[in-house]
């Protein structure tokens, strides 16, 4: 048990070979690639609907408080 955990530790810290020389990329086989996009979409979109959210939520306040203003307005006309 004690031989393998020493070769676990050994195995870890083994890096790859370093690359000596430049080598060209070879037509086709390497594209380049934006792989962040689609989190940078849903970024995005999170974003949008947070805001939509908010605004809905600041209508709707906005409509309890106009209400609450028409009925006060209502109570002091009787009065």
């Amino acid at each position: 048990m004690l031989l393998l955990n020493r070769f676990l530790i050994a195995f870890a810290f083994l890096q790859p070979a370093a690359q000596g020389e430049f080598v060209p990329v070879k037509p086709g086989e390497g594209t380049e690639q934006l792989p962040a996009g689609p989190l940078v979409i849903a970024a995005y979109a999170i974003i949008w609907v947070a805001m939509m959210f908010y605004l809905w939520t600041i209508w709707r306040r906005l409509n309890k408080v106009e209400t609450d203003m028409r009925a006060l307005e209502r109570r002091k006309s009787t009065k």
